[in-house]
């Protein structure tokens, strides 16, 4: 039987340094991309795939993005949002941040990503492992962007960001799922990363890996917005 599947907590506060100027006045999720603000393309793409909870993340030109999703009724979907308040909480403390608004098992994704793939699929194989956590991975071989991962015999052994060794194979896809007890256990923390949780979840052997089967596209570059735009041009004719 397939399970309802859960709320997805979009971080989507940061301040997109990469991609200024156009940063400067809006919030990367509010840039153009095929003709619409990048937040519609993510919202119908996960309603599609049988989302109907989000908590946004928010924080740098908040109210661009408010003013223009509001409930999120207008993409069948409902939106609540999240603020980090003054001070920036790093991914990590945006998650902590958003428990409140979540039961127990929840996606997290990027918002700066664009991941078409099955999400119900990633939601059973959780359920169907052990491990508290989840993450998507995809080999990648550096091909677009560092690989960061080892994943051997169905886990993930090593995730690391920075330090890299010719055994990473594979990368973060952008999509994983956590459990508000796993989160619970960094409330004494205030700015953190996510990757900090991942990595404490690997050296506990408790993250399962999901390979996905297609790549993932994203706005964090003008070259990762070109090829995500070609894709959902290109998509709308499946």
């Amino acid at each position: 039987m397939i399970k309802k599947l859960p709320p997805i907590i979009i971080l989507a506060g940061g301040l997109a340094t990469r991609l200024r100027p156009i940063t400067q006045k809006m919030p990367k999720a509010m840039i153009e991309v095929a003709g619409k603000p990048f937040i519609e393309h993510q919202l119908k793409l996960l309603r599609e795939k049988g989302i109907d909870r989000v908590v946004l993340c928010v924080q740098y030109l908040s109210n661009e993005i408010e003013d223009f999703v509001g409930n999120g009724k207008n993409f069948g979907i409902d939106v609540i949002y999240s603020y980090d308040g003054e001070k920036f909480l790093g991914t990590g403390g945006a998650v902590l941040n958003a428990l409140k608004y979540v039961e127990d098992d929840f996606f997290v994704l990027y918002g700066d990503s664009y991941l078409d793939i099955n999400y119900s699929d990633v939601y059973n194989s959780y359920n169907q492992r052990p491990e508290g956590g989840l993450m998507t991975i995809i080999k990648n071989g550096d091909n677009w962007d560092k690989s960061n991962i080892i994943y051997k015999n169905n886990k993930i052994v090593e995730y690391d960001k920075n330090k890299k060794s010719p055994d990473m194979e594979y990368i973060d896809f952008g999509l994983g799922i956590l459990t508000k007890k796993i989160l619970n256990s960094f409330d004494n923390l205030d700015e953190f990363d996510l990757s900090i949780v991942y990595q404490k979840l690997i050296h506990n052997s408790d993250l399962a890996g999901y390979v996905a089967d297609r790549r993932f596209y994203e706005i964090g570059s003008f070259d990762g917005i070109k090829d995500t735009e070609n894709y959902i041009i290109n998509r709308k004719g499946e």
